[in-house]
């Protein structure tokens, strides 16, 4: 069952980048005129990187999570086969 649900997994990664990304411009949107600071930029203060990339991770975190669950269990639904671990923390 690895091997097929395997590609539905990557796309849902995706799918799961892309929610990700504009829920956080969204987010940082409502905070600050300004675009997010990025490590390379030379002149970003340290508190705005810091909270930009804490608050970045914490939302790809939360919607890779929400959607790959999701989508284990629409397969597991379709299949019959929960594709990973059956128990929390087995």
């Amino acid at each position: 069952m690895k091997l097929i649900f395997a590609p539905i997994g990557i796309l849902a990664g995706l799918l799961a980048g892309t929610i990700a990304k504009k829920g956080f411009e969204g987010l940082w949107a409502i905070f600050d005129e300004e675009e997010p600071p990025e490590p390379d930029q030379q002149d970003a203060s340290h508190a705005k990187l810091i909270a930009a990339l804490v608050v970045e991770g914490a939302i790809f975190r939360l919607a890779k999570g929400v959607v790959d669950h999701g989508v284990r269990s629409g397969f597991a639904r379709m299949t019959g086969t929960w594709p990973g671990e059956q128990e929390a923390g087995a």
